[in-house]
């Protein structure tokens, strides 16, 4: 067989490793550039963000350090308060919607057929939309005047608000818009459905077990680990999603309803030059994060010790 200049190369190369290095060795090698790589844009970046929450630095002047200076300043500041409260609203209100929503649709589309390949491809469809493109889309959705969801309201008798104009119903409107972007979580909760064995439910309906038994008894706690994982993983993902949305189809309004924190912190950085500020309010996001993670864990394990006493 003849070889390419790249192809003898990648031959030699490859019999080189299988002579020298044992297969683990291999696979260490192997993933080393993504180490490397998650060092230099990861890891890196995350600790100087956190060191400079502890100076004064505008991105001119070299960095001084105040201390807590910046925290204190952020917390006394109604902005920045208001960021991060509507993130932390915004967090608990639809990550909680976006897995029951992946969920009840796995449920639902698990069976095989050519119908059900089509309506799980049109729940990923939105997923793979870019950000800017599927907010127009929703803010063209959400227009009080010609938009299509104010017109199907009106069809049904209902006066449909003015989405974006108002406080109340403009984080509703984010939070709806990112309720259709579930795809992934779909397609991995749909992963792990196909995944349980056919035999436990064939046991528990010889033994006359309901649907709602089988789910809660079989299918529940065989998803769990993927659920927390998904929900630690929407925790983050969810969060970061809504600074496109909010910049493209309101930039933090009506009165601030939907200044959230990537929005807060990016204005803070580049409208007011307050880098130290703006990486503060990360810091004490993620910490706020971290608490919403260690309370999940804490509901889990309290669930445990009431199952196991029962």
């Amino acid at each position: 067989m003849t070889y390419s200049t790249p192809q003898r190369l990648t031959h030699r190369l490859s019999t080189l490793l299988n002579r020298r290095l044992g297969y683990s060795a291999q696979l260490r090698l192997f993933f080393f550039p993504y180490l490397i790589g998650t060092l230099v844009l990861v890891a890196l970046p995350a600790l100087a963000a956190g060191w400079i929450a502890f100076t004064r630095y505008n991105a001119i002047a070299a960095p001084v350090w105040t201390g807590l200076d910046n925290f204190q300043a952020m917390l006394g500041s109604a902005f920045a308060r208001s960021g991060l409260r509507n993130s932390l609203i915004f967090v608990l209100t639809a990550v909680p919607l976006r897995m029951l929503g992946a969920l009840g649709l796995a449920l639902l589309l698990q069976r095989k057929g050519r119908t059900f390949g089509l309506l799980r491809a049109a729940i990923y469809l939105p997923t793979i939309i870019p950000e800017v493109a599927y907010a127009l889309i929703w803010l063209w959705i959400f227009n009080p005047l010609y938009g299509p969801l104010n017109a199907i309201l009106s069809g049904l008798g209902l006066i449909g608000p003015d989405w974006l104009a108002e406080p109340g119903t403009a984080r509703l409107a984010i939070v709806i818009m990112l309720g259709f972007q579930i795809g992934e979580g779909f397609v991995i909760l749909l992963a792990g459905l196909q995944n349980i064995p056919r035999a436990y439910f064939e046991s528990a309906e010889v033994d006359g077990a309901s649907a709602w038994q089988k789910f809660w008894g079989i299918t529940l706690p065989l998803l769990l680990p993927v659920l927390l994982l998904l929900t630690f993983r929407d925790l983050i993902v969810s969060l970061q999603a809504t600074f496109t949305p909010s910049f493209v189809m309101t930039y933090g309004g009506p009165y601030y309803a939907t200044t959230f924190a990537p929005l807060l912190i990016y204005e803070l950085a580049f409208d007011f030059f307050d880098f130290g500020m703006a990486s503060a309010a990360m810091v004490v996001l993620y910490l706020l994060l971290a608490l919403v993670m260690a309370g999940i864990l804490n509901l889990i394990d309290g669930f445990k010790v009431i199952d196991g006493l029962g």
